[in-house]
């Protein structure tokens, strides 16, 4: 199953992006996620850093083979995301590493419908993470 967890890219340069995802009633992970108080679940606002990391480090999607997430650093959870609101992902690279890895650092910015667009957005998600090439094949000992 796949789940995308950006819904534009609001800005890119080599090494930052800033993403969007609108979280609606309609996301399926909703419906468990928990009966009567539905909220984002934590898993899933690292999703959304490690996919907008992908599209950082590969923004062509070309990348043979693909980048999954190797490890996570002081990854912290700040505020619930309900349905209706909406979060920004920004992820900074932090450095080249050995074999193709790429550290990352990464927040989930929280906006809530109707919340003071003057205010500092509150922190949902932050957390440092690296980027490794996927091990395909005989090189990962299939």
């Amino acid at each position: 199953m796949h789940f995308c967890l950006v819904d534009r890219i609001l800005e890119r340069t080599d090494d930052r992006i800033v993403t969007i995802k609108l979280v609606s009633n309609a996301e399926e992970y909703l419906q468990d996620h928990f009966p009567g108080f539905p909220v984002l679940p934590g898993v899933m606002m690292l999703e959304a850093m490690v996919q907008a990391g992908r599209a950082l480090v590969d923004p062509d999607d070309a990348a043979n083979p693909p980048m999954v997430l190797g490890s996570i650093k002081a990854l912290k959870y700040g505020r619930f995301v309900k349905p209706g609101a909406t979060i920004r992902v920004t992820v900074v690279k932090q450095k080249d590493l050995d074999a193709g890895a790429v550290d990352l650092k990464g927040e989930v910015h929280l906006i809530e419908p109707g919340a003071d667009a003057g205010g500092a957005l509150p922190v949902a998600c932050s957390g440092r993470f690296v980027l490794r090439p996927a091990r395909l094949g005989a090189a990962a000992g299939v």
